[in-house]
């Protein structure tokens, strides 16, 4: 006896919005029998995670602040894996992002320059993202390499750059010899939205990329050959779009979302370079964009509950003496659910009755 997984012919449209709220349940069950034979009170750690973060001012305001990073990542790695292309490596330019944008805080450092900086700082950083996300797509294009396994090695050369950058040419020479730049002016900075709080212009950033996706994906030809080369290769070469230019295309726009989020990242809340800018936000977004599927209002749903773990998991850390860890655990569990929500509602369980030998 033996299963299998049989096609469905018409998927309702309901049970797509509800699979993802059916994995996040099963995810939380998961999560919740972990906490139990940790010794924990399940309803505790369900309060300090998923409560106790939108409780006052000041957690909403974190809220807020997490999600931009992985909104503009997750948006980014949208428009590739709706081309059926796989982008694992947006925590690579993310750090190029974030390097090759504080060129400019860090050259006019101490002259008082402008708000132009920020500005200029912005551009360079998703402009370094794309350059640097080209790469695994000119190498899958020009070769045929993979480009998940590129994409993937290109991680590990970014953050190796930066921990380079840091303890050599970049250090900062009154940082009694610890690695990271010099703090940024605060002409380089991103202007706060609201006072003295948390919020950054980031947040503003973020929203507007997701109304850009929104309307790219469903108003232009760009975005329909974008959905059409993912779901039907030949109907789409049929249709005239142009494969390669496509891949090239989505590619640069992930990774300057990437390394746009790396920027933001670096001017709007830490201030300057140092080897643990990225907590994996590239790799989280991953989780993010398909709880969304990958669908830009979507992905700020995913964004908020990937936000409540994080922050939640360092409450519960505290005050429940739970391990981080725990929250990469769950993470985990909450993409291995929506992908088998995702099977199962694209497909049914067929029981296969095999004869004995």
């Amino acid at each position: 006896m033996r299963l299998e997984l049989v096609p469905r012919s018409d998927i309702p449209a309901y049970a797509r919005t509800l699979a993802p709220l059916a994995a996040i349940a099963a995810a939380i069950l998961i999560g919740g029998g972990v906490v139990a034979l940790l010794g924990r009170s399940p309803a505790a750690a369900m309060d300090v995670y998923f409560l106790q973060p939108l409780s006052d001012l000041w957690g909403l305001q974190e809220l807020a602040v997490k999600m931009v990073p992985l909104v503009i990542i997750a948006i980014g790695l949208s428009f590739c894996f709706r081309a059926n292309l796989w982008n694992i490596g947006a925590e690579g330019q993310f750090v190029v992002g974030a390097i090759v944008g504080s060129l400019v805080p860090l050259a006019t450092h101490g002259t008082e320059a402008g708000p132009w900086v920020v500005v200029v700082a912005l551009v360079l950083g998703a402009a370094g993202g794309a350059l640097y996300a080209l790469v695994p797509a000119f190498l899958r294009v020009s070769l045929g390499v993979s480009e998940i396994l590129t994409s993937l090695m290109l991680v590990y050369v970014a953050q190796l750059g930066l921990d380079w950058l840091v303890r050599g040419p970049w250090r900062d020479p009154k940082g009694f010899n610890f690695p990271q730049s010099v703090v940024f002016d605060p002409g380089a900075m991103l202007p706060p939205l609201i006072g003295e709080g948390r919020l950054h212009a980031g947040v503003a950033i973020a929203v507007v990329a997701v109304l850009a996706a929104w309307f790219i994906f469903g108003r232009t030809l760009f975005g329909f050959g974008i959905r059409v080369s993912g779901e039907a290769p030949k109907a789409a070469r049929f249709a005239g779009f142009d494969a390669e230019r496509l891949v090239l295309a989505a590619f640069a726009i992930s990774g300057g979302l990437a390394g746009l989020a790396g920027i933001i990242e670096v001017t709007g809340q830490i201030g300057q370079l140092k080897p643990s800018i990225s907590p994996g936000y590239g790799f989280t977004a991953i989780i993010v964009a398909f709880l969304g599927r990958l669908h830009p209002i979507g992905i700020l749903f995913g964004a908020f509950v990937i936000s409540l773990t994080v922050i939640g998991g360092e409450n519960a850390q505290i005050m429940l003496k739970l391990p981080l860890d725990l929250t990469t655990v769950f993470q985990g569990v909450l993409l291995m659910c929506v992908l088998g929500a995702d099977a199962l509602v694209s497909n049914r369980v067929r029981i296969v009755r095999t004869a004995r030998a």
